[in-house]
Formats: structure tokens, sequence, C-alpha cells
């Protein structure tokens, strides 16, 4: 999953900007040629920590954009990377030129190859594979060598195509035992049920009975598995056929625009068009954030309320590699697929089905059918419970990112719902409190410090960096909503406006703050740069637009979240400890660095705040449900390590079966009981008796909360937390 969450986070707060940083015009009639002159012009003014162009820069642009096109290094040639490589050190003075030799030079040479891979595969698919030969593949593209000749080249497209068959043939194989399982069960069935009237019999069944099973040889079934293989190729080809020039020239913008850090893109004018809709919250489809790396199509955020969120069968890191559509027998695999045409395929008509076969995280493979629907954004929304344990009541708000209306903030926000959430619970007699900020990958960077505001009297709670100057963005209310124990839950995804908010509540020694080891560490602010602006008499069509970090933010105390996110007080394992989904795992990320600290008052409110969390930290230690999650952290890190994968079927399957048997002694972690009890706010009780959809929706969210052991400790730490005699004055009575 390294470096595979790229997009994942909105910035912490996005505008589309007018740059005043320059008069000068852009009037070169290549268009490609006024992008490159004008993005690098932007790039090089705008940009918070801009980049020089030089030698070292034209290295990493090479190197990018040559993987960029070939990831796993089936279409160039050794002696074609040779070619190239006169230009490694050129890349930036032609930049500077407005020069596209090299652009132009490995794009013609990328269209011939495909030209001859487009033979190979036809060719190679028309012989039957040899799956009892002794033989692996090395997946571990990133290291192995470029083919040294159009043989060698052949060689590594028949692996490459017995691999991809194998997997589908090991599908079929599985699907027909499975059948024949089914079909040997109803015999006996029949046989046990039979009766004098056998003739009755016979001509009722002829008439209910299905098309009968025919078993296939394990021959036809590799057969079939081939034919498979190279309907998805004709069709992925067929995809490239409606690529053009311009497609292929903006990821070679892109490559120049990423080098100066992961969340800075050109957005040609279709993306520029999907990400508007992306930041209006139209989503549709399946509800998932999807990216391509080394060929794959991973889930990078599953969308709160979407059709894949509901059927809870698809993860962060999940790989799509075949789809399938509602009345058709076979899947199409998008290995290998641009990610727009793979998006058109996972899309439809809300109400259709969408079969995706999917590695999982843990590596295993299963098929997943999610009915496709329109997100649901009231669910994006914060919501609440309140936890009943040993007779003391608690309150959780759970809030899956910082929104806000960008017509009028006042009309609906992430802070004010809070507010009201905080309020409602404290009617039930509410004695601590849980703000679950677990994936809430960030928004609005004003809700963040509004929802500061509510837990501490007026003071700093982020600083912002931008162009050499420095704002302190402060609570300047007195108010405090709430004043009693207060806890924060993170994880890896939590990230951005999340960070900003753990981070001040812990600087204040406001919350303790339990989850993940560290936070995911995005500490930038980017805004989105219409590039037809400076373009006068335009006759050239769109020209897009760049999203660009113009900011960073810091804590109070100095230290930024870039990269290093907010460390958790207490640090408890999930499935993703050990795998590599931070900011840090990004290429060409902005560095940590600190300024001076603001000026800000511990909060006074606690007595034994330090022994509460020792206290906590010994309870982790001798938990064995999170010693169970640990071992699954470590066995998920080590199947995505794995580099070789088995050609002989034989030894393909008993892989396959092994870690399925490992995996079952998981499945107690999704058994797991907290004993807590969660209910719904009274508010919420009266809408559910008009609308049965949210009863069923928060029968679930308990459902899932009521197997959390992070809420579980959660409680446990507001229990244990004590107010001063002071502070217990102004609240009501809370029980030692």
């Amino acid at each position: 999953m390294k470096k595979n969450f790229k997009v994942l986070f909105l910035a912490v707060f996005v505008s589309v900007a007018s740059c005043s940083f320059t008069t000068k015009e852009f009037e070169n009639p290549d268009k490609d040629k006024l992008l490159l002159d004008l993005i690098t012009y932007v790039l090089e003014k705008g940009h918070y920590d801009p980049k020089a162009i030089d030698d070292a820069f034209s290295a990493d642009v090479f190197e990018n954009f040559i993987k960029g096109l070939d990831p796993l290094k089936r279409y160039f040639l050794a002696s074609d990377i040779e070619e190239f490589s006169k230009y490694k050190t050129e890349i930036d003075d032609q930049i500077k030129n407005k020069d596209l030799s090299f652009f132009n030079l490995v794009y013609n040479r990328f269209q011939e190859r495909m030209e001859d891979v487009k033979k190979i595969y036809p060719e190679v698919l028309e012989k039957p594979f040899n799956f009892e030969e002794k033989e692996t593949i090395n997946v571990d593209y990133d290291n192995i060598e470029y083919a040294t000749s159009t043989k060698a080249l052949k060689a590594r497209w028949e692996q490459q195509l017995k691999f991809t068959t194998l997997s589908s043939y090991y599908d079929y194989v599985e699907e027909q035992k499975t059948k024949q399982k089914a079909l040997d069960k109803t015999d006996i069935d029949d046989n046990a049920e039979v009766e004098d009237n056998d003739d009755e019999n016979e001509e009722e069944s002829s008439e209910t009975s299905e098309e009968p099973f025919e078993p296939k040889s394990m021959a036809e079934l590799e057969q079939k598995a081939r034919e498979t293989a190279k309907t998805s190729l004709d069709e992925y080809f067929d995809f490239t056929k409606d690529l053009v020039r311009k497609d292929y020239f903006a990821i070679y913008l892109n490559t120049i625009v990423e080098e100066f850090d992961p969340h800075s893109n050109y957005f040609a004018p279709p993306d520029k068009d999907r990400f508007d809709l992306q930041m209006s919250g139209k989503l549709e489809g399946i509800g998932a954030r999807l990216q391509k790396k080394n060929d794959y199509i991973t889930v990078i955020e599953v969308i709160s309320g979407g059709p894949a969120w509901r059927s809870e069968q698809i993860e962060v890191g999940d790989a799509i590699l075949k789809v399938k559509q509602e009345g058709e027998n076979e899947s199409v695999s998008i290995v290998g697929m641009r990610i727009d045409d793979a998006v058109k395929l996972i899309k439809g008509p809300k109400g259709t089905k969408v079969t995706l076969t999917v590695k999982n995280v843990d590596g295993t493979i299963s098929d997943k059918v999610i009915t496709r629907d329109v997100v649901e954004l009231e669910e994006t929304y914060a919501k609440s419970s309140y936890i009943e344990n040993n007779g003391r009541k608690f309150g959780l708000i759970n809030l899956p990112q910082f929104y806000f209306d960008m017509e009028n903030y006042k009309e609906r926000n992430a802070a004010s719902d809070v507010k009201k959430e905080i309020l409602r619970l404290k009617e039930q007699g509410m004695e601590g409190l849980v703000l679950d900020l677990r994936n809430n990958g960030g928004g609005s960077l004003r809700t963040a410090v509004d929802i500061a505001g509510l837990f501490i009297k007026k003071g700093p709670i982020v600083q912002v960096s931008s162009a050499g100057k420095k704002e302190v963005l402060e609570d300047e209310s007195n108010e405090i909503v709430w004043d009693g124990p207060l806890v924060i839950l993170v994880n890896e995804l939590s990230a951005s406006a999340s960070e900003i908010l753990a981070a001040a509540m812990q600087d204040y020694k406001r919350a303790i703050v339990i989850g993940s080891k560290q936070t995911y560490g995005k500490g930038t602010v980017q805004n989105v740069v219409d590039l037809n602006q400076w373009v006068r008499n335009n006759d050239i069509g769109d020209l897009g637009a760049i999203k660009i970090t113009s900011q960073k933010f810091y804590r109070v105390n100095g230290g930024s979240t870039q990269l290093e996110g907010v460390n958790s007080d207490v640090v408890m394992p999930d499935r993703y400890s050990y795998i590599d989904i931070g900011e840090r795992d990004y290429p060409n990320p902005l560095p940590y660095d600190k300024i001076d600290a603001a000026k800000y008052d511990i909060w006074d409110g606690y007595i034994g705040f330090q022994e509460t969390i020792d206290n906590s930290k010994a309870r982790m230690a001798k938990n064995e449900q999170l010693q169970l999650i640990d071992e699954n952290a470590k066995w998920i890190k080590e199947r995505r390590d794995e580099k070789e994968v088995n050609l002989n079927f034989n030894d393909y399957t008993a892989e396959i079966e092994k870690r399925k048997e490992i995996s079952k002694r998981f499945e107690a972690i999704d058994k797991y009981d907290n004993k807590l009890t969660f209910k719904s706010l009274p508010y919420e009780v009266e809408l559910m008796k008009q609308d049965t959809t949210l009863s069923e929706k928060r029968k679930r969210w308990h459902k899932s909360l009521s197997k959390d052991i992070y809420v579980e400790e959660a409680i446990h730490v507001l229990e244990d937390l004590k107010l001063n005699n002071i502070k217990a004055k102004k609240v009501a009575d809370i029980k030692n």
C-alpha cells in the first residue's frame, strides 16, 4: 500500500485562487509549450517551498515519467531506457526552454512498444499453460530490470499472462467444486425424500429445474481462463485507443508538478471538472475514492454513507482486480487499465449491481457485490450516541469530516453540529465525552478551530505559515460548552484538520488522545489556481487548473504536523499499524520543521492526568484482544511484502488454503464484545419512528461500536479522569 493514498484527503482549506503575483502574459500558440511555461512559473512563484529546477529535479522527472507509463516494465526495453538516458539531466533545461524533445521521444516510443505488445499477447494466449511446472514470478516490479530484447520481453509477458490466467483458473476450479458439492448434496437430499409416486415427482422436477450443471475438464477450465485473460487485454487496449497525445502530456506535466510535493497536481480540464464535483459532495457510484498504483486500482477512501460503506465489504487498501456488470457472465480485468476507464466500469446507474473481484488488505481474493447508489450526505455529518457503563453515562460523537457550506458558513457546519450534539448529550447526564476522529481526512480549518473552542477558553489553536508570514488562528470566545473529561480517538487515516484539533487538545492537555502510533501527517494547505486567467484571447481551449501547496500549519507548541502527525498519548495497534499509508510514505513530501510556540495556557481542569495515561498503557499491555489485533497487523504486513508468487497450481492453491486457515485465527477480532450499551438520543428516537432507514443505520452503527475495543478503552480513560476540586464545583457531580 506504500504511497497508495495520494489525494486521500481534502485540503484543510481549499479555494479557487486568483494569483496576484504576476503580470506576465503567456501567448505561445503551441498549447503544450504554453502549459509547460505557465505551470512552472506558477509553481516557482506560488508554491510554499518551491524546488530548484536543476539536474537532480531532472533526474527525478526522468525516472518518474517512465515509471508512470510503464510501472511493471512490460513495454520499454533496456535499450530504450539507455537511449532516453541522454536526457536524464537535461529535462530541467528543456523545461526552461519549453523544449519537448524528451517527452516526444518517450511518448512516441511508448506507442511503438504498445503496438508490439498487441501482437505478443494473442499469440501467447493461444497455447495452454503448464501449471504443473515448478515456477515462480517476481512481482517486485520496482527492482526487476527491463527486458534486454524483444524475445526477453515476450518471455516476460508469457510469465505475466500465466500469472493472470492462473488466478482465473483457480477461481473457475473452485467455482466448479462448489457447484459440484451443492449438486451432490441436492442428490442426497432428493434420494432421502423419494416417495412411491416417482412419476409425479419426476414430472414436477423437470418443470422447475434449471439448466443442468455439466462439469468441465481441467483443460477446458484452463482454456476458459486464457480466454478471459485475452478478453480483458482486448478491452484494455481498446480503451487505450481513445487516448491521445494530450492525455500523455498531462501525465508528463503532473510528473513535473508532483516533484514539488505530493499534494500539488495539474488538473487537465476533465480532471478539474471531477475535482469540482468531488468538492461539491456529489459522489455517485459505489462511494469509494480510487487511485492507480503499479497497475492496480486501489481503494484510498470509503465514503461514509455510500454503498461500499453500507455494504461493509470494502475497506481502504483493497485492490480491485475485476469488474462484472449485472447480467453479464464474465468479469473484466481492470489491472493495468487507466483509472478513468476503470471508474467508468465501476460506476453505473443507481440501483444496479456490480461485482468487484477484490484483493483484500490481508491478501485474500474475493468477490463483492455492491448495489450502486448516490452517497447519502447525511452520513458525513456528526452523529452521537450516549453510552451506559456500570450505571454511568458517557457521550460519543463521531465526526467523519470537517464539513461546511461553501456559500454560507453559518448555514451548517461541523462545529455548530458538534455543539448541538454536546448540548443534547449533556441533557442526558453525560459524565465524559469521546470525540471520534478516526478516518477523518480533514476539511475546513475554520471548523477545526471552532470545535477546539468548545472545550477551552479563548486561545490560539493553530499557526499558519505562508510566504514567510505567520498567522495565529485563535478561538476568541470565552464560552466553554464542555468542561468535563474528554478523549479523542484517532488512527493513521486521521489527517489535516483532524490533526490540528487533536494536536491543540493535546498541547493544552485538554484531552487524552488514543489510537495509532501517529496520525497521517498532512500539515499543508492547497489552493486551486485557474490557469486560463493569464491567457488573453484564448483560442486554444481550456488549459485546466493547478492545485498548489501554498501554506503550512503548525501546532501551538511550534511543531509541525507535517510527516510527524500527532502521536497518541495511548497507542493501540490496528490493522494498518505496519502498513505505509502516511504522508511520510509519499514521494517528495515537505519536511517536518518547527517554529516558535504560540502563547497559551495549559488546561488546569484535571488531576492525575499522567496517571490516567499510565494506567491506560498498563491495561493495553495486558489486553489479549489488542495482542491479536497486533498479530493480525504483522501478518498483513508480511503478506503485502511477499514478492514471489507460485505459478504451480498445486503450490498456488496450497498457499491460498494456508492463508485462509491463518485468517480464521483472526475472526475473533470481529466477534469481540465490549459490554457497553449504546443508545440514540431522544430526538433521533423520535425521527426513527418516521424513518426506518435511519433506525437501521443507527442499529448497525451501535452494533459496530459494541465490537470496538478502542471505544471501550476511551470509556475506561474517561472513568479514570478526575476533575480538580475547583473545576468540580462548576459541573455536575462527577463520580470517582
